[in-house]
């Protein structure tokens, strides 16, 4: 999805918006197939961002095949498996620091670009995409420590069934536990036509046998056993902070460590992040 659409926070009115319903709903009604094609490359093509941070020492590139077509990874460090998962318009490099902080302390990262991210191949992003590429990476390996996700990967994590995740913590960065209301609110809020959108949705509810009412993070994180720590900070203009207070109040084995002014993507990197993987790993 375009970032004009997923990141647009703002719910005021503007002409822009209207014209953007009016072009969408006029497009949808004479041209469907057209519209519907159109549709597909704006919503469900990410930004393939340019590296975040520099490249750490020691930092081994891979490829992993998927359904998706072929992952790029990046693994460092020696030990025991995490997993890290980046979100939408991301890439694995958002979490070199933290990959480097994790094989400090005797921990192999394994970080990786999702389907149409990245150096990763792919046209397409969505939840469907972002389970098959994280099942993938995990049948790559023998064992997993944990896992560490961000924004959209949170989600997707959380709706993988892969058995090697099921006992495992969590550390999930600025989470999107309320997966449905934010997409739907985004798209809402750009103005772009909910009928045309819901159309793409069910191309890819039918492709993939995966139906959207079905992905649920928020109740299926109740579900967990394993302990998960959320680092989220409390201005995030894209994911709700109050969902994750919510879930850490409502949930025995989910805890939350607030922070203040790192926004959505800063706080990949900073203190609190290092220090919920210590308490998680056991350092």
């Amino acid at each position: 999805m375009s970032e004009k659409i997923y990141f647009n926070t703002s719910n005021k009115f503007s002409v822009k918006k209207s014209l953007v319903n009016i072009t969408t709903r006029l497009h949808h009604t004479v041209a469907p197939k057209h519209a519907e094609k159109t549709a597909r490359k704006l919503l469900l093509t990410p930004v393939r961002a340019k590296p975040k941070n520099t490249e750490p020492e020691g930092l081994v590139r891979g490829e992993v095949v998927s359904k998706e077509g072929r992952l790029q990874t990046y693994q460092l460090g020696s030990g025991p498996v995490w997993i890290l998962t980046h979100g939408w318009s991301g890439s694995a490099s958002q979490f070199f620091p933290l990959m480097e902080h994790i094989a400090s302390r005797g921990y192999t990262a394994l970080a990786y670009d999702h389907p149409a991210h990245g150096q990763s191949e792919g046209m397409y992003g969505h939840i469907p995409a972002f389970v098959h590429g994280l099942e993938a990476i995990l049948d790559s390996v023998d064992e997993v420590a944990g896992l560490v996700g961000h924004s959209m990967g949170t989600a997707s994590s959380i709706e993988c069934h892969h058995q090697k995740l099921a006992d495992k913590p969590f550390l999930l960065i600025a989470p999107v536990l309320d997966y449905l209301e934010n997409l739907f609110g985004s798209v809402a809020r750009s103005g772009y036509s909910m009928r045309l959108f819901n159309a793409v949705v069910s191309e890819i509810e039918e492709q993939y046998r995966y139906p959207i009412q079905s992905v649920d993070p928020y109740n299926k994180l109740k579900l967990r056993t394993a302990a998960t720590i959320i680092v989220h900070d409390e201005g995030d203009k894209f994911t709700k902070f109050s969902v994750s207070q919510r879930a850490a109040d409502e949930m025995s084995n989910v805890s939350l460590v607030a922070t203040q002014g790192q926004g959505h993507g800063r706080v990949m990197k900073c203190t609190e992040v290092m220090q919920s993987f210590d308490e998680l790993s056991g350092n």
